[in-house]
């Protein structure tokens, strides 16, 4: 009897375990593709939209994490496992990531979120009906550049000399940033110096000849190497006494000067709302492109005292947060 019992216990955890096991199969999957490691503000933005559209990791839907490290040419083989892993969904936290998947399939239905004008930079062909099987968000980081330029200067009025830094190996961003900086310093006087650096140990080189000639600020333009490095910039500005501004609240929350751009998190919020909408049958194609309308003004105000600089009451009126 006892026997008995036993083998239809054992039987009954086996049909559980296989119906556990088809359960878990049979959950939608989706790829996520960064160039760098997964940025937690990317991750609780994204869970977010996907929880807002019915879904929860781990419980009716699955994730697929893959990351280049850094390495931008591993982005290809990265998106072609995702495809051939025939996941629902392929979500990509920056252009060269879009890229690199829209390159791989055209059947997938692909998610971006991108700096700039995705039309314009031949993500889509449309922003209201992009068409084709990828869609996404655009948070306008690098067409505030020109702004950003602005509310430094007038933060730090004596600014006459500005070093930009940027990575050359996310091309789209860097050029455009560098375009729209000389054109806003042929406007107002300033003198631009370009910096490159493509990774942490370059942006240490970088910042070298300030000891010698000190830029007047730092301008650092949007990319994921910037935000994982941020620790650093921000050492490395308070070592050299420079004010720094970017487009990224997280630079600012670790020590820099002041940011101004989109929410990041409002950002993959977005496209974890259209995973879900397209888990549920909807098409890349019939959803619009969504055009960032809310952008922060974030200033360090323990780092203004550092350095000497007074907030004017201009920039304390419209500030989104202000950090003591």
């Amino acid at each position: 009897m006892r026997r008995r019992a036993f083998i239809s216990l054992l039987g009954g955890a086996a049909t559980w375990s296989l119906a556990a096991h088809a359960q878990q199969s049979s959950m939608p999957v989706i790829g996520f593709l960064a160039p760098l490691s997964i940025d937690e503000e990317q991750l609780r933005g994204f869970r977010q939209g996907l929880k807002q559209a019915g879904f929860v990791e781990g419980e009716n839907v699955s994730v697929l994490y893959r990351s280049a490290q850094n390495e931008m040419d591993r982005l290809p083989a990265l998106a072609d496992d995702l495809a051939r892993r025939r996941v629902a969904v392929i979500a990509t936290a920056t252009v060269p990531a879009a890229f690199a998947a829209k390159a791989t399939t055209a059947t997938i239905p692909i998610l971006f979120v991108a700096a700039e004008d995705p039309a314009r930079l031949g993500l889509v062909t449309n922003l209201a009906r992009p068409g084709g099987n990828l869609t996404g968000i655009n948070i306008f980081a690098v067409e505030l550049v020109t702004k950003r330029l602005q509310l430094l200067r007038e933060l730090v009025p004596a600014a006459a000399r500005v070093a930009v830094l940027v990575d050359p190996t996310n091309t789209t961003t860097a050029r455009t940033t560098l375009e729209q900086a000389e054109s806003a310093a042929r406007a107002t006087g300033l003198q631009i110096q370009v910096l490159n650096a493509r990774n942490g140990r370059e942006i240490g080189a970088a910042f070298a000849p300030f000891e010698r000639e000190r830029p007047d600020a730092l301008f650092v333009a949007t990319g994921p190497l910037f935000t994982v490095r941020r620790a650093q910039l921000a050492t490395l500005a308070a070592r050299h006494l420079i004010p720094m501004a970017s487009a990224n609240r997280q630079i600012t929350e670790a020590g820099g000067l002041m940011s101004y751009g989109p929410n990041i998190a409002e950002g993959f919020r977005e496209v974890g709302i259209y995973a879900g909408r397209i888990l549920k049958g909807e098409k890349p194609a019939d959803l619009p492109v969504v055009q960032s309308n809310k952008f922060e003004l974030v200033i360090n105000a323990e780092t203004a005292r550092i350095l000497g600089l007074t907030i004017p009451a201009s920039l304390l009126s419209i500030a989104d947060e202000v950090i003591e």
